[in-house]
């Protein structure tokens, strides 16, 4: 298959970066299906790529008759053998599970054409976790992205059986839709900056459940050193809580990591109490205005 072959893209998962991928796509020209087996998930993820294509018009990245015309080329699907129909380029974005991205993936390749190629936008998986149960690992590999509003990094990750074709493939997919792709010569979980970013959340928590120092100041202190809008416990905010956590807690487990567990009971307590982030308005700080955008946050006079 040449670059030029690819035309038809699906997302599978409606939620925050399936809905950033498959905007970006459509950006770009490209027919995008989303699919998800939950209908609100759908809905809700149709307005949010409609309020993405505002921001970009609003901005001036875009004019409102492109963000329009990106809405006409997104369509959702809770059917998978309708949404697998005849697309070349597979992006799934699912809870960070292998067993389920496993799952989803051997669902898929019974109902996708044999040209398509596979990618996982795991955040700290690598792709040989479960690269066997998409019934053609030399067509799969990681294919990463940031958040779309703030940046154009994607890595792009295969494992020892993708094929050389499949890299190249998905390389000059990234750069089509606009990205600048990060190429990783092995397998590495959290990808390169999330592999910094996991440490600084590490440490972050540790500290917090620890009690050595409170959130604001455990935040105060990066922010205070390192000149950034926001901490580590801003940036989780961000991220989304219950990703966090599941992160979190799947490492914990796998490596018996005991530290890491006590990290996870920490975030668990927001998850179970539904503080998420940014998305509902109260994660480690409470939105639309964290305490740590407020002008006093870094004032030796508070």
């Amino acid at each position: 298959m040449e670059i030029n072959d690819i035309r038809r893209i699906l997302i599978i998962g409606a939620g925050t970066m399936g809905q950033q991928i498959g905007f970006t796509c459509a950006m770009h020209g490209y027919e995008v299906v989303i699919y998800d087996i939950d209908e609100t998930m759908l809905n809700r993820g149709l307005k949010r790529i409609q309020k993405l294509g505002s921001q970009f018009a609003s901005s001036g990245r875009i004019t409102q008759k492109d963000a329009d015309d990106i809405m006409t080329r997104v369509t959702l699907s809770s059917n998978p053998a309708d949404a697998a129909r005849g697309v070349d380029f597979v992006s799934e974005s699912v809870p960070e599970d292998p067993g389920l991205k496993g799952r989803i993936f051997a669902q898929f390749d019974k109902l996708c054409p044999a040209h398509t190629i596979f990618t996982t936008n795991t955040s700290t998986l690598v792709p040989s976790m479960f690269a066997e149960t998409t019934g053609r690992p030399e067509k799969f590999a990681a294919f990463h992205f940031h958040d779309v509003r703030i940046s154009n990094v994607v890595d792009i990750m295969p494992h020892p059986e993708t094929s050389q074709e499949t890299v190249n493939l998905i390389h000059d997919f990234a750069k089509n839709i606009g990205q600048l792709p990060i190429m990783l010569h092995k397998e590495n979980s959290g990808y390169v900056f999330n592999s910094m970013l996991s440490t600084l959340f590490m440490s972050a928590l540790t500290l917090a459940s620890k009690n050595v120092a409170s959130i604001e100041d455990i935040d105060r202190s990066w922010m205070g050193v390192m000149h950034t809008p926001m901490g580590p416990f801003g940036i989780m905010d961000q991220v989304g809580l219950k990703t966090v956590w599941t992160i979190t807690d799947y490492w914990a487990k796998a490596l018996n990591d005991k530290k890491g567990q006590f990290n996870a009971r920490f975030v668990e307590q927001y998850v179970k109490k539904g503080y998420l982030g940014v998305k509902t308005k109260q994660g480690f700080y409470s939105y639309p205005n964290p305490a740590y955008g407020q002008p006093g946050f870094l004032s030796n006079n508070e």
